[in-house]
């Protein structure tokens, strides 16, 4: 089993939900799907926001790649005002629910974030998502509210920080090894499967 660590604010986690699970298949390899908070990561780094906003080359260079890849997805691409969204509450809804529920939950936030534009914090659009899911909202959203959920979220985000993950998506195998970017999926899985 890989886990799939993501961010709902992150353009390539993003991308990376649109293939994972075909990817995946192919390959023989199941996916955990790890909702965590990257902006924890950046700001324990001393980052005040996405390096994609601190550097205009940088920024300028990623949405030119998402043009590109949603092309070739066949996916539209409709840049988030702002960017980076806030994903705290989509993480903890996330978490919420089971297991089963969580790539169909996280793969319509962001469809509803990079397709449409629409901010993934305002619980209609999250609601959209739980139901895309199959799941109960009014369940998932009290339960994204404990001190259960919000807790787990802190230790799953501190548990990506112990692995080394320091942006997302990130792959990581069994035997720890970490593959970081939507562009490295194929790889981490044929390691995953031994062949190096």
């Amino acid at each position: 089993m890989i886990d799939f660590w993501y961010e709902f604010a992150s353009t390539y986690s993003f991308l990376a939900a649109e293939r994972v699970e075909a990817a995946a298949a192919r390959s023989g390899v199941t996916v955990r799907w790890r909702p965590f908070l990257l902006g924890v990561v950046f700001r324990n780094k001393g980052l005040s926001t996405s390096p994609f906003n601190l550097d205009p080359a940088k920024g300028r260079y990623m949405w030119r790649d998402m043009e590109r890849g949603c092309a070739r997805l066949g996916v539209p691409l409709v840049k988030p005002d702002p960017f980076p969204q806030n994903g705290l509450a989509a993480a903890r809804v996330a978490l919420a629910l089971p297991e089963e529920a969580r790539p169909a939950f996280s793969r319509t936030v962001f469809r509803l974030e990079f397709c449409e534009g629409r901010p993934i914090d305002d619980e209609a659009v999250l609601r959209e998502a739980v139901l895309a899911a199959g799941a109960d909202y009014e369940t998932a959203l009290v339960t994204a509210k404990t001190d259960l959920v919000k807790d787990a979220l802190r230790k799953q985000t501190a548990e990506a920080e112990r692995l080394g993950v320091f942006g997302a998506p990130t792959f990581v195998t069994p035997d720890g090894e970490l593959f970081w970017g939507n562009d490295r999926m194929e790889e981490a899985f044929d390691w995953a499967r031994g062949r190096r």
